[in-house]
């Protein structure tokens, strides 16, 4: 009986890159591929802790193996150099990994497909495999360093600069981007600062900037949240419209700032942007019928009734 000698359900053919930003301790890493949802397999972050990348004939457990070594105070090349040693596959295998530190580890083996390398950086590693050329990876490591922004940025640069060169040669599907932040916890799920998938795309890196738009543009309307709960009512409102500028196509964002300022008698500025969800999504109006009985909504009925009008 024929049988295979991999699965293709084990192949991470990619570019990918891991980073600790040195201004914040946040850690990175970030990915593009032509397979389907090459984040599952690929990206693995801990909170205060590090990253991996694991990929070509991809050993997931690579990823929780890393990082529960990482936490246990290994520095990421012995971790990367005792992962490797008990593995049959790692001439096979391409991995990285930075830790809380900022060591960096790396390793390309000698049968993984070409054009394949990495090119290991202070504080980060990019690395790829079966890209259109070998321009790839140092075009990714010599865009991370010149870029500017938070740690996001700097990765989908690299990113967008590995595809610019040529990327992978099958072309694009997948991508993948995630972040955390310095701190240890037994919570780590609190300290996630991003976390975006792009599971099947033409332009997985085009939308995956998209998405990271509108991460930041609900990530205002959750800081007006938090400043409103403090009663620092205009600067809540400041972050408000920020969050409805960044992302106008998204009618539920003036939405909400519309029922905070009926919450606070602005009727006014309450009606005007009650206008502008309302065009955005007419279903609106019967999410705002519904909020007083809700508890969510206190205004009487004959303002309730001029705002659906709006």
């Amino acid at each position: 009986m024929f049988s295979p000698a991999f699965r293709p359900s084990e192949l991470a053919r990619t570019f990918s890159i891991v980073a600790r930003d040195p201004a914040t301790g946040h850690l990175g890493v970030a990915v593009q591929s032509h397979w389907f949802n090459v984040g599952r397999l690929v990206c693995w972050a801990e909170p205060g802790v590090g990253v991996v990348a694991t990929q070509a004939m991809v050993n997931p457990s690579f990823g929780p193996l890393g990082l529960s070594a990482m936490a246990a105070g290994q520095p990421a090349p012995e971790v990367l150099a005792s992962l490797l040693a008990a593995d049959e596959g790692r001439a096979m295998r391409q991995v990285a990994m930075v830790d809380a530190q900022g060591r960096v580890a790396a390793h390309t083996g000698a049968q993984c497909m070409a054009e394949a390398g990495h090119e290991v950086g202070q504080g980060f590693s990019v690395q790829a495999n079966i890209m259109a050329n070998d321009r790839v990876w140092p075009a990714m490591a010599a865009a991370f360093r010149a870029a500017q922004g938070d740690l996001a940025e700097r990765l989908l640069a690299a990113l967008d600069a590995a595809q610019a060169e040529g990327g992978d040669l099958r072309g694009q599907q997948s991508a993948a981007i995630l972040v955390v932040d310095n701190v240890r916890s037994d919570k780590p799920w609190e300290h996630v600062e991003l976390e975006l998938r792009v599971e099947d795309h033409p332009e997985p890196l085009v939308e995956l900037r998209r998405l990271l738009t509108l991460e930041r543009a609900y990530g205002h309307m959750n800081r007006g949240d938090d400043l409103l709960g403090k009663n620092q009512v205009e600067e809540a409102l400041v972050e408000y419209r920020t969050a409805a500028e960044m992302a106008p196509s998204i009618a539920e964002l003036p939405f909400w700032q519309a029922v905070t300022l009926a919450e606070l008698g602005r009727s006014d500025e309450a009606q005007a942007a009650f206008t502008a969800a309302f065009r955005g999504d007419p279903n609106l109006r019967e999410l705002l019928r519904r909020l007083p009985a809700a508890g969510l909504l206190h205004v009487d009925p004959e303002q309730l009734a001029v705002y659906l009008r709006a």
